[in-house]
């Protein structure tokens, strides 16, 4: 199970990376998140390693989508360990086995679903890089193995108002440009 979920430990590597990179002026910045700052990406990251902690315990879901900065709201990168660490000792093999709803595919083991979630910490790396003027430069593997999750995922997403319309990548575009493109973001812009 830990090959399977190391990129997903990878993509957190990376955002916390960017976390702590973030100056203190930085944190309301906008991002490329429509209506969100900088704060806000990061809360919404924070949050989802409690929603996956409850995924992984049976306990009620949080909103992460609603009110994002509520789980960054003091020292950010201190709140992003907490929430990892206490996320990461939710991980027991039991938990990783436990099946979880995953749209219309069904139910997945929460193993193989934090495969393809690792997306999400990792798409949210770049808007917070990009929101705080830091390198956006994501793992090429990461980006590889997320463009497949996000080809599998976006139609339902979509429908649900969760991710915008894919914007045209330019031509010759390398894939992390691409999958940029595919979620609705500009990489120049």
């Amino acid at each position: 199970m830990a090959q399977k979920l190391s990129g997903y430990h990878r993509a957190l590597d990376l955002f916390e990376g960017v976390v702590g990179g973030v100056t203190r002026d930085g944190w309301d910045r906008p991002s490329p998140c429509a209506g969100w700052t900088a704060r806000d990406v990061t809360g919404h990251v924070i949050g989802g390693q409690y929603l996956i902690r409850a995924m992984a315990t049976g306990a009620p879901k949080p909103d992460i989508g609603s009110e994002p900065a509520q789980y960054c709201a003091g020292d950010a990168l201190l709140e992003w360990r907490t929430a990892r660490k206490e996320c990461a000792a939710a991980l027991t093999a039991d938990a990783l086995r436990r099946p979880v709803p995953f749209g219309s595919l069904g139910d997945l083991p929460l193993g193989d679903f934090l495969g393809g979630y690792m997306l999400e910490p990792l798409i949210h790396t770049w808007d917070l890089a990009r929101a705080t003027g830091q390198p956006a430069r994501l793992d090429p593997d990461l980006v590889h193995h997320g463009f497949a999750t996000a080809q599998i995922i976006a139609k339902e997403l979509r429908a649900s108002g969760d991710l915008g319309p894919p914007l045209p990548a330019p031509p010759g575009a390398d894939e992390q440009t691409r999958l940029l493109a595919f979620l609705g973001r500009r990489a120049g812009g």
